[in-house]
C-alpha cells in the first residue's frame, strides 16, 4: 500500500480538469474514528459511540436507528438495507449484510395479474416486502458489535420520546401526499397532519409508539442470557409480534394504490416470522489495482462492478467525467451495465431449479472487451444487453410515459428525469481505529410508501415494485425471492485491506454517481470532498427500477456546473441532456483509512444541508 495518505490522493494521475475549489467543507483527517451519513444526528451518534469506546458496527447500528427516525421521508423501521463490511483482521473478505426482506407467500403474478395490474404499485401494500432493516441491524450487532442493545437504542429513545426537529424535506414531501393522506390513508393524516397541514420546519417531534416497539423488543431479552441472547431475543420478538401483527392486519384492509385503485396486501404475520437477515460474500471485481466490493446480483451493485470492468481498457485521460470524452464513456458504459442488469439480475432460486446469474461472464476480461467494443462516438439508442452463452437475454419493457398520470401515489420519491429530487434513500459509513469499516445504505419504509401503522409509528415499504410481473423476467415477483434493489453500498480494498466506505441515495442513480467518485479519486487523484462536490451526472436510458418504470431514450441528467462545453459536447454526441441547477445530484458521503500510517479520512455531501462527516 502507498504511504500517501488515501485521504489526501487515491493516485498520482491527476485529471485535466480541476477539482472545485474552494470546497464546501474539508477533508476530515485523524486517528480515532471516523462517521459520514446523510444526516448530522445520525453522524452525531455513531461518532458519541465510538466516543464511549464502541467498534465501527456498534456505531453504525445507533446511527442506522436514529436515520428512522430523522429521515422518514428516506426510510423506515418498515424497509431494507444492504451493507458491507470489512472486519480488521478478517481475511474472509468483505461482507454482505443482507437486509432485503423477500416477497410474501401470496405475492404473485398470478394474483396481482388478478388483481388487474401490469406492474407492481409504487405505493400500498401490495409493494410491501418483509421488512428486512431492523432484523439486519440486530444481526450486525450481534456478531461484529460490542455494545448492549439498550445502550444502542438509548439514541434513538432519546430521540423517539424527547424529540428531534424535522428536516425541510418531510414538510414538503407530506404536502406532496396531503390529499392522498386525507381522502384514503387516514391513519398517515392522523400521524403526519396537523390541523391538515404538514409540521412545519423545525419542529420538535416525537413517536412514542416506535419508542413502545423498542422498549418491548428490549424487554423481550430481559430473561436472556448474555448480550447476544439479548439480541435474538428481540429478534424473535421483531419478527412474531405485535409489529407482524398489527402491520398485516392495516395492510389487509383494501386501501388506495399508486395504480389509482383500491387493494389489500398481501403479507400476513408468518411472513415475518419466516424471514431472518443473512451473510453472504461480497461480489467483487478489480480497477486500476483496487478491489471494489458490491453486494450480489439480487441487488445492482455488480452495475458498478461491470461499469469498471469496460472502463478499466480508457487511458486515464478518456475517463474524466468533467470532459466530453469522458462523460460520454462513463454514460455508454453505465447503459451497457444496467442493459444487462435488466437482461441477468435477479434472486436466484435456492433450489436451485434455475439458472443462476452468469456473474462470471458479466465480469470477465473477455466480456469487458466485447462490451467496450460497442462504445462508439455517438450515444446508443436502445438498451443492448451482452450475450452469455445458453442464454436468452431479458428484454425489460420500455415505457416513456406513465400508465396513469393522474393516479395518486408514488414510487421511490427519487430523483427522476426532470432531475427533480422529492426524497430519496440515506447513507451512512463508519471507520474505527482498528480499521473496521461499515458501508451501509438502508431505505424503504418512507413515511408515503403505505399507510401508517398507528401501534407501531411507522409504515411498511414499496420494495416489490421493483419486480416484474412476467415470468420471463429473473426479476419476477416470486414468493419468498427477494426484489432485485438498487440498495449499493460500496468497499474499496488494496491488497486485501478495507481502505474505504462509501455511497449514496439515488435509486438507479446509486452506481452511477459513485461511478464519477471513483473516477475522481482513484484515476484523477482527487481527495474525497473534492469528488463530492464536483458536478456530476447519470443516464435515464434504462427501464427505471421505480413505479410507473419509465426510460428516456438516449437520457442523460447533469448539473450545469459540468459546463457548458460538455453539456453540449455529450448533446452533438445524440444525447438527451436534461439539466439541473449545480448542487442537485448526489449524496454521497465516504470515510477511508490509510493501512500504512492508521490515518483516517471522511467527507459528506453538501446538497440539501442535512449530510454530515465527523471524527478525530
Amino acid at each position: 500500500m502507498p504511504s500517501t495518505p488515501v485521504t489526501s490522493a487515491f493516485s498520482s494521475a491527476p485529471f485535466s480538469s480541476a477539482p472545485p475549489a474552494p470546497l464546501t467543507r474539508p477533508d476530515l483527517r485523524g486517528t480515532f474514528g471516523m462517521v459520514a451519513s446523510t444526516h448530522w444526528l445520525a453522524s452525531a451518534t455513531g461518532q458519541s459511540v465510538l466516543e464511549r469506546g464502541g467498534n465501527a458496527f456498534d456505531a453504525a447500528v445507533a446511527a442506522a436507528f436514529v436515520l428512522h427516525l430523522v429521515e422518514p421521508h428516506l426510510n423506515g423501521p418498515g424497509g431494507d438495507l444492504s451493507a458491507l463490511i470489512s472486519v480488521a483482521g478478517d481475511t474472509a473478505g468483505p461482507q454482505v449484510l443482507v437486509g432485503q426482506g423477500p416477497a410474501p407467500a401470496g405475492a404473485s403474478v398470478e394474483h396481482y395479474r388478478a388483481e388487474g395490474l401490469d406492474l407492481v404499485p409504487g405505493a400500498g401494500g401490495l409493494a410491501a416486502a418483509v421488512p428486512g432493516a431492523v432484523d439486519a441491524w440486530l444481526l450486525l450487532l450481534r456478531d461484529h458489535g460490542t455494545f448492549e442493545l439498550a445502550d444502542v437504542w438509548s439514541y434513538v429513545l432519546s430521540y423517539a420520546e424527547q424529540g428531534y426537529p424535522l428536516v425541510e424535506r418531510v414538510a414538503a414531501t407530506v404536502a406532496s401526499v396531503r390529499e392522498l393522506f386525507e381522502r384514503h390513508w387516514p391513519t398517515s393524516a392522523d400521524f403526519w397532519l396537523v390541523d391538515g397541514q404538514p409540521r412545519p420546519t423545525g419542529t420538535l417531534m416525537t413517536n412514542p409508539a416506535y419508542a413502545a416497539v423498542l422498549r418491548g423488543l428490549l424487554d423481550a431479552g430481559f430473561a436472556a442470557s448474555g448480550r447476544e441472547g439479548r439480541i435474538e431475543a428481540a429478534r424473535t420478538a421483531w419478527a412474531t409480534g405485535v409489529v407482524p401483527r398489527a402491520a398485516s392486519a392495516l395492510l389487509a384492509r383494501p386501501h388506495r394504490h399508486s395504480d389509482g385503485a383500491d387493494h389489500a396486501g398481501v403479507i400476513t404475520p408468518a411472513d415475518f416470522a419466516a424471514h431472518r437477515a443473512t451473510w453472504e460474500p461480497a461480489a467483487t471485481a478489480e480497477f486500476r489495482g483496487w478491489t471494489v466490493a458490491k453486494n450480489g446480483p439480487w441487488g445492482s451493485g455488480p452495475v458498478l462492478l461491470q461499469a469498471l470492468r469496460i472502463l478499466e481498457g480508457y487511458p486515464d485521460d478518456e475517463l474524466d467525467p468533467q470532459t466530453v470524452v469522458g462523460a460520454h464513456h462513463l454514460i455508454e458504459a453505465l447503459k451497457l451495465a444496467l442493459a444487462d442488469r435488466d437482461a441477468w439480475y435477479g434472486d436466484p432460486d435456492p433450489a436451485g431449479d434455475e439458472l443462476a446469474v452468469p456473474l462470471d461472464v458479466l465480469l470477465s476480461d473477455a466480456y469487458a472487451v466485447e462490451r467496450r467494443a460497442l462504445i462508439g462516438e455517438r450515444a446508443s439508442e436502445r438498451p443492448t444487453p451482452g450475450a452469455v452463452p445458453d442464454r436468452t437475454p431479458y428484454q425489460a419493457p420500455l415505457r416513456e410515459e406513465s400508465p396513469d398520470p393522474d393516479a395518486e401515489g408514488v414510487g421511490e420519491p427519487t430523483v427522476a428525469k426532470s432531475g427533480e429530487t422529492r426524497g430519496d434513500t440515506c447513507h451512512v459509513d463508519v471507520v474505527d481505529r482498528w480499521g473496521n469499516l461499515v458501508s451501509a445504505t438502508p431505505s424503504g419504509g418512507w413515511l408515503q410508501s403505505s399507510p401508517h401503522v398507528p401501534e407501531l409509528g411507522f409504515c411498511l415499504g414499496t420494495r416489490l415494485q421493483m419486480t416484474w410481473l412476467d415470468e420471463d423476467s429473473p426479476s419476477a415477483l416470486r414468493p419468498g425471492r427477494r426484489p432485485r434493489t438498487t440498495l449499493s453500498p460500496t468497499l474499496l480494498l488494496r491488497d486485501g485491506v478495507g481502505v474505504s466506505a462509501l455511497g449514496t441515495p439515488g435509486g438507479d442513480q446509486q452506481d452511477q454517481w459513485q461511478l464519477a467518485y471513483l473516477l475522481r479519486t482513484l484515476v484523477g487523484g482527487w481527495t474525497p470532498q473534492q469528488a463530492i462536490d464536483a458536478p456530476t451526472l447519470h443516464t435515464t436510458a434504462m427501464a427505471g427500477s421505480f413505479w410507473p418504470r419509465l426510460w428516456v431514450p438516449r437520457g442523460v441528467v447533469a448539473e450545469d456546473r459540468l459546463g457548458t462545453e460538455v453539456i453540449e459536447g455529450l448533446a452533438a454526441r445524440g444525447h438527451v441532456v436534461t439539466t439541473v441547477p449545480g448542487w442537485t445530484l448526489g449524496r454521497l458521503s465516504s470515510v477511508t483509512r490509510d493501512p500504512a500510517t492508521g490515518e483516517l479520512g471522511a467527507a459528506a455531501n453538501p446538497r440539501g444541508e442535512q449530510g454530515y462527516a465527523v471524527g478525530r
